[in-house]
């Protein structure tokens, strides 16, 4: 497609809209907004401008663009929140989390509420209590809500279907007073879970003296195992007051909001209070971040953040001020359906809070970087170190092979990739050998090198005509390939390599007598390796994850094998048919000694079918 940027420049209106990026691959690269296109997507394009680095690589990648015009800044921002969820552009700063948070749902429209789970906050007439941080303690309130004020979990249509079934196990294990058989009144059940509401709104005075009196009196009767039952859910509803500590005399919806960050990723710190109760925290990542500001990262965040939350506090308490706050305001008072209000403060408890919540995020952050300097060690680290005993520079791309059989069984051949230290599954490969006879390992290996190899160039030759760039299946070859063997494995590889006249380095990962590693084959020399090393480590892993999926795809054959019936042959007797005939005769010679008759008599079975096993067997 041809696609002049300076004409289409020249065409861009000053309304406002959304434009996409696009690079030469079609894939959208970033989005953004604008409150007039003309000027704002022309300053990418202006030498004058002051571009972060970050931007000037993404506009290096630009091959055309294009915008949708919308009615106000406002649905501008909500469309482009949108297509960024949607496709994740490679230069926006990314939210990597995507996390959809629980409710608890309290159906009060009916006549016999229950309380629920929802992960969702339906326009409906039940009550929502929520969003928490953690499905598990969601789960855990909602079993100890039936315990202690025994409130149905069922979906049966109360009243009408009362006494229509038995009652469930929650009753018979004391959760439920089954009002499905009339043995509570719909007022006596409606107050308790009025008590529930009280619960949820954070009222656990009246629970707790209920629970005390009820363990002292069970106590009194010397009705231990209810005293002790009493005792444990007392101190679960302790556990939950204590969690829910007040942070603010004022009793308001609001999210306290801090970040932190470093090189090209940061974190935001969350802390979530409800009417006026820290009810739980979670920190989340952004990429994409370097050189730019901490206001863009925060605004980054609130608009992909809140625009996949159902629920909209009344404050926003942030650790910086946003760009475009007004728009964004606006646009969360409209999600809300009240005035919603974003600040920064500068002292007072709520800086206290956001002072907190900074190094919360700080915290996660450093913490972070010291568990991706442990994983590079592993990775990085140890690639580098096989590189160095093999005289390798560049080594990115390991490619590993193994044989498998059993007893000549259906051979199997694997290869496994490593790059950058790291498995890359998506370009595992499984095969089963077809050339080779027997269980004859180096003629196997010699056959699934030769597939892998020819596969490649064929791909490149493909391409070629085509005259295309980029890679297939097979076209991009590894900087090693390590053999699961010793020197007859490595001569194999590197006679199939010479054949095709391919220029790759192979080793072979030796093993001691105990099969476990003890050094690389390279050039016909053994190189010892440290066991302490993070190369050593590197290695072990590569050659346990070749042979677990060369096994596993035997397994997986063998398997085939055997749930393979005779029976399957026999025309006209589908897998109904041979289930039918296994569950009445148990054994493929009782089958074999039936008569027509007696055949026919099994389910699903008919005179034509049963002639035709007879006929199959004599």
């Amino acid at each position: 497609m041809y696609f002049n940027i300076e004409e289409e420049l020249k065409k861009l209106p000053a309304k406002p809209g959304v434009y996409i990026m696009h690079d030469k691959h079609d894939t959208i690269i970033y989005v953004g907004k604008a409150i007039s296109l003309k000027n704002r997507v022309r300053q990418y394009f202006q030498s004058s401008r002051n571009l972060t680095p970050k931007i000037q690589q993404m506009v290096a990648r630009i091959q055309y663009f294009e915008y949708i015009i919308t009615d106000s800044e406002l649905e501008a921002l909500v469309l482009e929140s949108n297509l960024i969820k949607e496709h994740r552009p490679k230069y926006n700063t990314m939210l990597k989390d995507d996390k959809n948070y629980p409710y608890i749902k309290v159906t009060v429209q009916e006549a016999y509420p229950r309380i629920l789970f929802a992960r969702e906050r339906g326009k409906d007439k039940a009550k929502y209590f929520g969003p928490y941080t953690s499905a598990k303690s969601v789960k855990d309130t909602i079993e100890l809500i039936r315990k202690i004020f025994f409130t149905r979990s069922c979906n049966r249509n109360l009243p009408r279907d009362i006494g229509k079934e038995r009652p469930c196990l929650y009753y018979h294990i004391k959760q439920c007073k089954a009002p499905c058989q009339g043995y509570i009144s719909e007022e006596d059940y409606r107050e308790s879970v009025n008590q529930v509401l009280e619960f949820l709104n954070g009222n656990f005075s009246l629970i707790t003296k209920q629970l005390e009196q009820k363990m002292n009196d069970a106590a009194l009767n010397m009705e231990y195992e209810n005293a002790a039952e009493y005792r444990d859910l007392l101190n679960s509803v302790k556990q939950i007051s204590e969690k829910q500590k007040i942070t603010s005399g004022e009793f308001e919806d609001r999210d306290i909001l801090a970040s932190a960050s470093a090189g090209d990723e940061a974190v935001v710190q969350v802390f979530f209070i409800r009417n006026g109760k820290l009810i739980g925290r979670e920190h989340f990542y952004l990429t994409g971040v370097e050189h730019e500001t901490k206001s863009s990262v925060m605004t980054s965040f609130v608009k992909q953040f809140y625009a996949g939350t159902p629920f909209i506090p009344r404050e926003l308490i942030l650790s910086e001020a946003l760009e475009e706050q007004e728009i964004i305001e606006e646009w969360l008072a409209s999600k809300r359906g009240q005035k919603v209000y974003i600040k920064v403060p500068v002292k007072g408890e709520k800086e206290r809070l956001v002072e907190l919540a900074r190094k919360n995020a700080s915290m996660v952050l450093q913490q972070d970087a010291e568990k991706i300097k442990r994983e590079e060690a592993k990775t990085i680290g140890a690639l580098g170190q096989i590189a160095e005993m093999l005289n390798i520079p560049g080594l990115s791309r390991i490619e590993a092979f193994d044989i498998s059989n059993i007893s000549g069984f259906e051979s199997v051949g694997s290869m496994v990739v490593y790059e950058n230290g790291k498995p890359k599954r998506n370009d595992y490969r499984k095969f089963k050998i077809k050339w080779v006879k027997g269980p004859d390992d180096y003629a196997s290996m010699q056959e699934v090198l030769t597939r892998r190899l020819t596969h490649g160039l064929k791909e490149d030759e493909e391409l070629k005509e085509k005259k295309l760039d980029g890679y297939g299946s097979f076209n991009r070859y590894p900087d090693l390939i390590m053999m699961d063997g010793g020197k007859g494995q490595v001569n194999i590889a590197e006679k199939v390599l010479a054949d095709l006249k391919m220029d790759i380095p192979v080793c072979g990962m030796v093993k001691d007598d105990n099969h476990r590693t003890r050094g690389l084959l390279f050039h016909n020399e053994e190189i010892p390796l440290d066991h302490s090393s993070e190369a050593f480590k590197l290695i072990t892993r590569i050659q346990d994850e070749t042979h677990r999926f060369a096994i596993e795809y035997h397994r997986q054959l063998r398997g085939k094998a055997q749930v393979h019936s005779i029976l399957d042959d026999i025309e006209g007797i589908g897998t109904t048919r041979r289930r039918a005939l296994m569950k009445h005769y148990q054994s493929l010679e009782a089958i074999k000694a039936a008569t027509v008759e007696e055949l026919a008599v099994v389910e699903t079975m008919n005179m034509r079918s049963a002639r035709q096993v007879y006929d199959f067997f004599h």
